[in-house]
């Protein structure tokens, strides 16, 4: 996954939500160890500092913790992560929910164009 960063938000904000979704999507899994604040920052092309916000929100949040001298794991408590995932999954839809709307079409509508992406389909025209 790479790092998608925009000059729209705050970029620790950006990576908090990006290295959530990487937790979510299975890429730094639940116990795991991540790679250090200084190769995340090389990854991302962050200031180191930057990342240490980012790291430092998650742990806040209690989806990162610090093991003093080994680094930063990601929790094993599944039903944060399963709460997390609903989040965003709600998040998502209501983004495009809204999105959709202001294209000016309607849950139906937007629903049946789901489906046929899911089938592999194009919608059919009216």
């Amino acid at each position: 996954m790479n790092w998608d960063l925009t000059g729209d938000r705050p970029i620790w904000l950006q990576l908090t939500e990006q290295i959530q979704l990487r937790i979510i999507a299975g890429e730094y899994p639940a116990g795991e160890r991540l790679p250090s604040v200084r190769d995340l920052a090389a990854e991302a092309a962050v200031n180191p500092n930057t990342m240490q916000k980012a790291l430092s929100e998650l742990e806040r949040t209690g989806l990162l913790y610090s093991q003093r001298t080994s680094g930063r794991y990601v929790t094993q408590d599944q039903e944060m992560l399963r709460g997390l995932r609903q989040r965003l999954a709600e998040q998502q839809t209501g983004e495009l929910l809204r999105r959709m709307g202001d294209l000016g079409f309607s849950g139906e509508e937007t629903l049946a164009i789901m489906e046929g992406q899911v089938r592999g389909q194009r919608p059919r025209q009216e």
